[in-house]
């Protein structure tokens, strides 16, 4: 092959791409005109779903992440018309053929991260707890600081910032202490066997009963509920308004002093721990006894 052979061969590819190029100009001007429409499409769509996400969640992570996909989805089908409009049918059949097998890879791969991110987006908008909510998950007690699309972050009482993947939060049973913005408090104590238990039951009560900051609509109960090994042991239970830990520290703290103060003036004992000791070979019988007879044996001998 010559020069000029080869120079006319290079010159009828290009004349016939150029006639095949003017001859798409109609198809690719109304390609275009999609792309564009689409393009407006996207956004008039984001923009409302925006609006109307705000109302389920009020994580702007979990909002502009459903506006972005939604904005990628439209304008993906505005892409894949382009292309069949474009007489590009191939390609959009491969295009599709390798998403699918990317996302199938991609989906095998990180399949934890994908199960913390879905947890997190069901979380929000779910919304068992917000932020500020004390919540017990995973044996971590603490403030909820920020739900994200991997992990809920929450400060323990200690000042120490937990980072717990979401798909745990949502797999497993946690207890949301603020959400019903009350709490009770179980307060265990004893008093000696000697006592009267109606007059330690009447105090108590009235001890609870005058204390500030406590839910007056609901009774305080009480209740006795074991033979200790040195005293008679109960509960008494009252309820107080709770958002912030100190909500409950402070009026368990106030309780316990009120009623210590309560058993000093009325001459109520809250025994120590007590053990007795039986001596002789039977037990039952006291110290002094024991050495008695020992010594008194020895005498006979």
């Amino acid at each position: 092959m010559n020069l000029e052979e080869g120079y006319s061969i290079i010159t009828e590819k290009l004349q016939d791409w150029l006639n095949s190029a003017i001859e798409m100009l109609p198809n690719l001007a109304v390609a275009i005109l999609v792309l564009i429409l689409f393009y407006f499409i996207a956004s008039i769509i984001k923009k409302y779903a925006g609006k109307l996400l705000h109302k389920v969640t009020t994580n702007k992570t979990i909002v502009g992440l459903a506006q972005t996909v939604l904005g990628v989805a439209v304008i993906g089908a505005g892409v894949f018309i382009a292309l069949g409009i474009l007489n590009l049918d191939g390609t959009v059949t491969s295009l599709l053929a390798g998403a699918g097998i990317i996302g199938l890879a991609l989906g095998f791969a990180f399949q934890d991260i994908a199960a913390n991110f879905i947890s997190g987006i069901l979380l929000s908008v779910r919304h068992p707890f917000g932020i500020g909510d004390i919540i017990d998950s995973n044996g971590y007690l603490g403030t909820v600081q920020k739900l994200n699309l991997r992990n809920t972050v929450i400060k323990t009482p200690q000042g120490q910032i937990v980072y717990i993947p979401n798909k745990e939060v949502y797999e497993n049973p946690f207890m949301n202490y603020t959400k019903n913005g009350e709490r009770r408090i179980d307060l265990q104590c004893g008093v000696s066997y000697g006592d009267d238990l109606e007059k330690a039951r009447k105090i108590t009560l009235e001890a609870i009963n005058n204390l500030e900051g406590i839910d007056k609509d609901k009774d305080v109960e009480f209740f006795y509920e074991e033979f200790g090994g040195s005293s008679i042991n109960y509960v008494v239970r009252f309820w107080v308004d709770f958002r912030t830990l100190p909500d409950f520290w402070a009026p368990r703290s106030e309780a316990i002093m009120a009623i210590k103060k309560a058993y000093d003036e009325n001459d109520i004992m809250i025994p120590f721990p007590i053990r007795t000791l039986d001596f002789g070979i039977r037990g039952g019988e006291k110290l002094n006894t024991v050495l008695k007879s020992n010594s008194d044996l020895s005498s006979e001998d």
